[in-house]
């Protein structure tokens, strides 16, 4: 059967860029094993090594996960699509938490900033006197909580807390509309109050600026009716997720890549939470951070927009919300794409029979806090590395980052071999000399390390600590940092 595998956005690199490729196979599982045997790279970003899918990517033959059909051995017909979606990241619950002689009045001064949403019968008087008794969590005031913030404030929501301890930085204003240049280097959660006090005097902001952590989270979302999550990592993502369960919270979801985006409303009181559909996250360094990969500034706007949609959709009572439900948007080709999810009845939080009861260690789940190996990698600062130049050490320096990359900003003498061809070209790298690998902040060059070492690299290999924005910031001001 003629099938089409689409390829996203993150795995795209392992794939020669290719976003569609077109294979002839009669099962799942057949497309896939064609696929990596055409292009070996992403085999390990769809298998482990017991030659088994792995659990931070879900494979829909249509619209369906084939975990809920045959598994691999789920028949294709001619002309269908498989799509990979790896892990990037009804009801009314003012009403139910409050009954109608609860519910605040709306003042003339209210009256005339809603009435917009007055006139529509869908919302009415009383669905804004819902919307104005509803208390929502945002966690972060970054890409996705620009847009969140900026038109939950605006529709009337009473109360919004932001959970945030990042301060603004320049390279955040390309996308992070709330904040702006006067307010670099200030703390976001100060940013964004002073930007929806401005558009909505009414709504009451309540601060938390601090580490959402398993130690608060439980207590912080007690008091909020809904959770919305604009994370940007994996470990807090899963807290989300968790202690969403844990206090029978809907958890409206939102995750960016590049130009990809997804939405979803995980509420496990109606139906799936998020680890039904991701039940463990990547490895750590096999998913690059929007830092690594790049994001279009758009799209967190209209990612985190459908968040605050769905949001006030769930405070209303409405129907079709993204319950069960997971939306794709591919901002690059303008395609959106929506794909079923069901509740996993095996799911260790809000399955049959959990076994996840409190929260846990986030970062060890992640795998991000495991015991450092005996030899750990070794570094090297950008200041050391000038000391390398001016004696004329013999050396190589491999810049392993994207061609486009290259471009911006590169430190003299640099050989370009992007990560993902790294182990491929590897012969290009002589063992006879120390090779000093970077990237732009030291992440990628030290997932080169580990592939060189694993493909039985000898010779010997030191990481850039900072990459080439330590280079601009210790050495050398004139290289652009981006």
């Amino acid at each position: 059967m003629a099938i089409t595998v689409i390829i996203p956005t993150p795995l795209r690199q392992f794939a020669d860029g290719s976003s569609e490729i077109y294979l002839e196979a009669a099962t799942a599982g057949d497309a896939l094993e064609k696929l990596t045997a055409q292009y070996t790279g992403l085999r390990k970003h769809l298998y482990n090594d017991q030659n088994v899918l792995r659990n931070f990517v879900n494979v829909y033959v249509g619209d369906e996960d084939i975990r809920h059909l045959d598994g691999p051995q789920t028949q294709v017909k001619d002309g269908e699509t498989i799509m990979i979606v790896p892990s990037i990241a009804g009801g009314n619950i003012a009403a139910e938490a409050r009954a109608e002689g609860d519910l605040p009045a709306l003042t003339n001064e209210e009256m005339a900033r809603y009435s917009r949403h007055l006139i529509l019968p869908e919302v009415g008087l009383e669905g804004q006197r819902k919307l104005k008794a509803a208390r929502v969590l945002m966690i972060g005031t970054g890409g996705l909580g620009s847009p969140m913030g900026l038109y939950l404030a605006a529709a009337g929501v009473g109360t919004i807390g932001l959970v945030d301890f990042d301060v603004v930085d320049a390279s955040n204003l390309q996308r992070q509309i709330i904040h702006g240049t006067k307010d670099i280097g200030r703390p976001k959660i100060d940013s964004a109050k002073d930007r929806l006090l401005d558009i909505n005097p009414n709504t009451k902001i309540e601060s938390f600026e601090t580490r959402l952590t398993s130690e608060n989270a439980l207590e912080i979302f007690k008091e909020f009716d809904v959770i919305v999550d604009g994370t940007d990592n994996f470990p807090t993502r899963y807290l989300v997720s968790d202690a969403s369960v844990l206090t029978r919270k809907p958890n409206v979801y939102g995750s960016i890549f590049r130009f990809e985006g997804q939405a979803s409303v995980f509420w496990a009181e109606k139906g799936a939470c998020y680890r039904c559909l991701y039940p463990e996250p990547p490895p750590p360094g096999l998913v690059p951070s929007c830092a690594e990969g790049g994001v279009l500034g758009v799209l967190p706007g209209i990612v985190g927009t459908i968040q605050a949609n769905e949001t006030i959709k769930v405070i209303l009572g409405a129907e079709g919300i993204l319950l069960n439900r997971l939306l794709l948007f591919d901002a690059w080709k303008m395609t959106f794409r929506q794909l079923k999810l069901r509740k996993d009845p095996a799911c260790p939080v809000c399955g049959d029979n959990p076994t996840i009861k409190e929260l846990i260690d986030y970062e060890e789940f992640c795998g991000l806090n495991l015991p450092t190996e005996e030899k750990p990698m070794e570094e090297i600062t950008a200041s050391e590395l000038k000391s390398l130049f001016e004696r004329n050490e013999d050396f190589q320096l491999i810049d392993v980052r994207e061609p486009f990359e290259y471009e911006i900003a590169r430190i003299p003498s640099a050989k370009l071999i992007p990560l993902a061809q790294v182990v491929a070209r590897l012969s290009e790298i002589d063992p006879a000399k120390t090779a000093v690998v970077q990237c732009k902040g030291g992440v990628r060059s030290a997932k080169a390390i580990e592939n060189l070492k694993a493909a039985g690299y000898a010779g010997r290999l030191i990481n850039l600590k900072g990459g080439i924005r330590a280079w601009s910031d210790e050495v050398d001001s004139s290289v652009p940092k981006y």
